[in-house]
């Protein structure tokens, strides 16, 4: 009967091994997604301000190249 039990500790400590690699795996995937969150939330603060700048910029008093009028000598 011993080597049933041997075989099943073998057993429970191979799952509690890959239960702790699992746990340290979830954990790294979160720190990086924890990241990768902060990171998105830093570029779209950064394209709202662009965004707003742009809108409050004043156009160009030159016209554009469709507008101008052709030179005298034409």
């Amino acid at each position: 009967m011993q080597p049933n039990i041997d075989n099943i500790l073998a057993y429970l400590t191979e799952l509690e091994t890959k239960i702790a690699f699992q746990d340290q795996t979830i954990e790294d995937l979160n720190q990086a997604l924890i990241q990768q969150q902060f990171a998105l939330d830093k570029l779209q603060n950064q394209f709202r301000y662009f965004a707003e700048k742009l809108k409050s910029m004043q156009p160009s008093n030159i016209a554009s190249q469709a507008e101008e009028t052709p030179p005298p000598h034409y």
